[in-house]
């Protein structure tokens, strides 16, 4: 099931729409309160949200659902189009961010990029680096023994990071391993995930920042 919060019913028929033909069982929302009542009820698989909704806004609804520890995979769709909107939505806890007008297909190849990457590995493992511990099982995150919240897309980089120790990856690489895009238009988004898990899993950084590359664990980490 996903739930899309969306007032314009243009738009949400449409995305109902190529989400019900991709295998989708979808649930239509038209504003805030509504749509986060009916999250909380159904217990979606992945929730796509418009920012610019009436009364409770997008932002808000996704930062209300954070802090009672659902992590359900979210996927903003906005009008605006500038950088630090971007931000903010991927810093509130969004796993993805969709500028209107966008194409359908690539809405349903980003749900589909989410519920792909938190289902379970067929053959998961235990990652240890220093003080964190990676189930991919669980999808549980511990920092010297205690719970890290992580979003879905978090979790995916992170682990990603752990599974290759010392291996050095642009953003372009990790956009493509992790998103599922190669697009370079999207480094920033993997800059403002970076900066997130940097933000959660305390100090010293496990992250090492490779000037003109990308990033890789730490070295000394393992």
């Amino acid at each position: 099931m996903v739930v899309i919060v969306e007032d314009e019913r243009t738009i949400a028929e449409l995305e109902r729409l190529y989400l019900t033909q991709a295998g989708f069982g979808v649930h239509v929302a038209s504003d805030g309160a509504t749509g986060l009542a009916d999250i909380r009820r159904l217990s979606p698989v992945a929730v796509i949200v418009d920012v610019g909704l009436p009364g409770l806004d997008g932002t808000e609804l996704v930062r209300r659902l954070r802090a009672e520890g659902d992590w359900v995979p979210v996927v903003f769709v906005t009008a605006h189009d500038s950088e630090i909107d971007r931000v903010v939505g991927l810093e509130l806890g969004a796993d993805d961010y969709l500028t209107k007008p966008f194409s359908p297909r690539e809405l349903v190849a980003r749900v589909k990029g989410l519920v792909r990457r938190a289902a379970v590995p067929a053959a998961a493992t235990i990652l240890r680096a220093g003080r964190l511990e990676l189930d991919e099982r669980a999808r549980r995150v511990l920092l010297d023994g205690a719970p890290v919240e992580l979003t879905a897309t978090e979790f995916d980089l992170l682990a990603y990071l752990l599974a290759h120790p010392g291996q050095v990856f642009s953003r372009e690489q990790l956009l493509s391993a992790v998103w599922g895009v190669a697009d370079y238009s999207g480094s920033r988004t993997v800059d403002v995930h970076i900066a997130q898990l940097r933000a959660k899993v305390g100090d010293p950084d496990p992250i090492r920042t490779v000037r003109g590359v990308g990033y890789a664990l730490q070295d000394g980490s393992v």
